[in-house]
């Protein structure tokens, strides 16, 4: 899937899960929670060895998912996404080198950002779809208006992440910038090592209706 349709699909759902996981064999049921929430967008950050292997077991077992990873921080992690058959590639920051892997080979990429600079550095690259990172902490929604206001006009989105719950997702998702908002409430990495499903399905529902009434 070319990166204008995979991003353009998350920005439809308007909800990414953000997961920390740790056993492989917790893939299928996970992305099966998710499923059965109405959450269909999934990031499995490489913050741990499982990382990859999750990734080959839901795009194998659970096609219908759409299963990116993030936190990928060197060219080398770009080409074993793709070669993974990653649905797309997600960074903290913005790594020219790692964005020029990303385009070479086809994966469909979207760099953390969060000043002005960032965001020109990224055009200069022409990707459009970003993720603001870390939203809550670097000051939230009037802050991203802030730094936004100057792209707005070239069709600029962003995907705001950290620190975004149920409480305040709603607010985001209302603001014409913010094609989806990244949860990582949603699938907490103890939750799913407890391999407490109905929970992760639970808080997907909500956000799912959260995400409906922000419409």
């Amino acid at each position: 899937m070319s990166a204008p349709n995979v991003f353009d699909r998350v920005a439809q759902r308007k909800i990414v899960a953000v997961l920390v996981i740790d056993r492989e064999d917790d893939a299928v049921p996970l992305a099966e929670a998710l499923l059965a929430g109405g959450v269909d967008a999934m990031e499995l950050t490489l913050r741990t060895d499982a990382a990859m292997g999750a990734l080959k077991k839901i795009r194998s077992s659970v096609p219908e998912m759409i299963a990116g990873i993030g936190t990928i921080l060197t060219p080398d992690q770009v080409k074993a996404v793709r070669d993974a058959d990653g649905a797309f590639g997600v960074s903290p920051g913005l790594n020219e080198s790692v964005i020029e892997t990303a385009q070479a080979c086809g994966l469909p990429f979207a760099p953390g950002i969060v000043t002005p600079s960032d965001i020109e550095r990224a055009l200069g690259y022409d990707l459009r779809f970003l993720k603001f990172f870390p939203a809550e902490p670097s000051g939230g929604l009037s802050y991203l208006n802030a730094i936004a206001a100057p792209y707005q006009h070239l069709g600029v989105r962003f995907v705001p992440l950290g620190g975004i719950n149920l409480e305040n997702m709603g607010t985001y998702l209302a603001n014409p910038s913010v094609a989806a908002i990244g949860g990582s409430w949603i699938a907490k990495r103890e939750t799913i090592c407890s391999a407490d499903w109905q929970t992760i399905t639970a808080n997907a529902k909500a956000a799912v209706e959260c995400a409906a009434s922000s419409d």
